[in-house]
């Protein structure tokens, strides 16, 4: 019987010269009239039933089940059939004894659709599976771009490939070749390492995940994986590149920033937001807990990116704990976080911003990020002062924002401990940023506002500033000009600063050199001046004490007018009078006495 079949198959091969494909029906050029007609997606195929029954173990099951059709074709529908019809092409060619070119890019659907028709080495000898099988042992594995080639060429076979190892022999063979070749690279090579970057990029999320987590089994460093996270990022986030290489202001920041994302929301690309979505959370869930393994831009641009996908709150909170540890490292335009306005009707998409979110930058992120550091870093004093001089920028440029609430920038000034800031000009330059663009403040606002400002810890080219700077509370001005004077005098008696005044000049850098050259000008006017105003000083003093004994002796002259005029004082006049002209009396007859008994003598 099977030797009947296999002289029937030839003689049906041998008048098979080419095939043909018109619209969406594919047949052989034949003699013999086909009588089977298979639907593989859109493409009707018309065959011979006896050439695929002698590979194909699941056709000839599927054709057995049926009824006898003589006289008709018979007709059957495969369903999910790996690769499609193009696939299914090459399956046939190979039943009627054409030659199929296996290659990297065929040879895993080639391989799937061998497993669902069931063409084994048991049923036929020399069938596909067996063949497939040799040809990724002995020549996909063997090599680097094959393998990348069929690892790409098994996402749209999903679960075929998982269940017949296709994936997982690529993937170890990829991530064997990636640790061999890294560890003959010195480590000064950078481009020695990074060599697989681009090739593997090209892999779906699933299957890059796959060969790091292989390559990270097998020992390699933190940095490496790190790198290749960050460069598979910016290939597929839109945007991420832009983020983490943009340079410049603030609010043109936050233009830019928008206008990358925008396309977010366009008709017809609202269906990859959970595809985005997704990529940014599996991302973050392989990055190296080291800190050194990714630079703090990089945290930085992920957490914005997964704030605009709205990626889960346990996410976002990873990255903000993960950006806490290395938040030294950030610049002022890393920690600018825009707050998406949806409008032209997105809102109700994700909702609109309540009414305190409605700030241009995310600023209640910014002050979980610095809680996170503080938690980390509190025993380090230098690792706060630099924070503390990014807090203050930041909060210089945030300060721009007409809708910043004085309750939320207050809490973000006074989220640092007391020490943390040795130098006071920066925090100073904020309040002073803040009080321009809200011109309209009360003077409790004003004071409050100033309140994380300690003016000790200002410089004296900051104190000279803030004297002159009629935005400023009263209150503030007169502690000012108190911390000058004592600065002043101490300049003057050549006494050396104290440490944080060093500290300050040093990391004060608000001035420009043409303020400064202005500021020493300034200062020499100013020194004039209060020795004016300590001469003007002295010489109120003096005429106050003048006034204040005229006024005494004049209240004494007026009582003494009065009291002369009294009868009292008449009556005591009298009785003084007589009292002297008695006492007078007494002192002639004294005398006398006196002369008496010395002309006696």
């Amino acid at each position: 019987m099977k030797k009947s079949l296999q002289a029937n198959t030839s003689q049906c091969v041998a008048i098979v010269e080419k095939f043909e494909k018109k619209e969406r029906s594919w047949f052989p050029t034949s003699q013999i009239p086909t009588d089977l007609i298979i639907h593989v997606q859109d493409i009707n195929f018309y065959v011979h039933k006896l050439p695929l029954i002698s590979k194909s173990e699941c056709l000839s099951d599927l054709l057995k089940s049926r009824p006898s059709q003589s006289n008709s074709s018979c007709d059957i529908k495969l369903d999910n059939f790996p690769g499609g019809a193009e696939t299914f092409e090459l399956i046939i060619k190979f039943c009627y004894g054409f030659s199929v070119d296996l290659t990297a890019s065929n040879v895993a659907p080639v391989r799937c659709a061998a497993e669902f028709l069931q063409m084994t080495e048991e049923y036929e000898e020399g069938n596909l599976i067996s063949k497939t099988e040799s040809f990724i042992a002995f020549i996909v594995l063997s090599s680097w771009r094959d393998s990348i080639t069929v690892m790409k060429s098994c996402e749209c076979l999903s679960t075929w490939a998982e269940n017949l190892q296709i994936l997982r022999k690529c993937t170890d063979a990829v991530a064997l070749k990636i640790i061999r070749r890294t560890s003959m690279c010195n480590d000064t090579d950078y481009d020695g390492e990074r060599w697989w970057f681009d090739d593997i990029s090209i892999l779906c999320i699933d299957h890059f995940v796959r060969i790091i987590t292989a390559i990270r089994a097998k020992g390699s460093k933190p940095e490496i994986i790190g790198a290749s996270i960050m460069h598979y990022a910016e290939k597929w986030l839109p945007g991420m590149e832009e983020l983490q290489g943009q340079k410049g202001f603030g609010h043109r920041k936050n233009e830019l920033h928008m206008t990358i994302l925008s396309g977010k929301w366009e008709e017809g690309n609202v269906g990859q937001e959970k595809e985005q979505r997704r990529m940014i959370e599996v991302l973050v869930s392989i990055l190296p807990p080291q800190r050194e393994a990714v630079p703090c831009k990089f945290l930085l641009s992920m957490l914005k990116m997964a704030l605009v996908y709205t990626a889960t709150t346990a996410l976002v909170s990873e990255l903000e704990k993960r950006v806490g540890m290395v938040l030294g490292d950030a610049t002022v335009y890393d920690l600018l976080i825009p707050i998406p306005s949806y409008n032209n009707g997105t809102e109700g998409k994700l909702g609109s911003p309540s009414e305190e979110r409605r700030t241009m930058h995310d600023v209640d992120t910014i002050q979980r990020i610095v809680e996170y550091f503080l938690m980390h870093e509190q025993q380090l004093q230098q690792q706060q002062s630099n924070v503390g001089k990014l807090l203050d920028g930041y909060l210089t440029e945030i300060a721009r924002d007409p809708n910043l609430s004085i309750a939320k920038f207050q809490a973000l000034a006074e989220v640092l401990p007391q020490d943390a800031r040795t130098c006071h000009d920066g925090l100073y330059r904020a309040i002073d940023t803040y009080l321009k663009t809200h011109p309209t403040l009360m003077e409790h606002d004003r004071r409050r506002l100033c309140k994380p400002m300690d003016c000790e810890k200002l410089s004296l080219d900051g104190c000279m500033h803030a004297a002159q700077n009629d935005r400023l509370p009263l209150r503030t001005v007169m502690q000012v000009l108190y911390s000058e004077q004592i600065k002043m005098r101490a300049a003057m008696n050549g006494k050396g600063p104290m440490q944080h005044d060093i500290m300050c000049e040093q990391d004060s850098t608000w001035s420009t050199k043409k303020e400064i050259k202005n500021i020493i000008s300034e200062l020499q006017k100013i020194r004039t001046s209060i020795e004016e105003l300590q001469h003007d000083y002295s010489q109120l003093q003096q005429e106050f004490e003048k006034a204040n004994k005229q006024k005494i002796v004049s209240g004494w002259s007026s009582g003494w007018k009065k009291f002369k005029t009294s009868t009292l004082f008449h009556g005591k006049m009298n009785a003084m009078d007589t009292e002297n002209v008695q006492l007078g009396q007494t002192t002639v007859s004294s005398k006398n006495s006196r002369r008496r008994r010395k002309s006696i003598s």
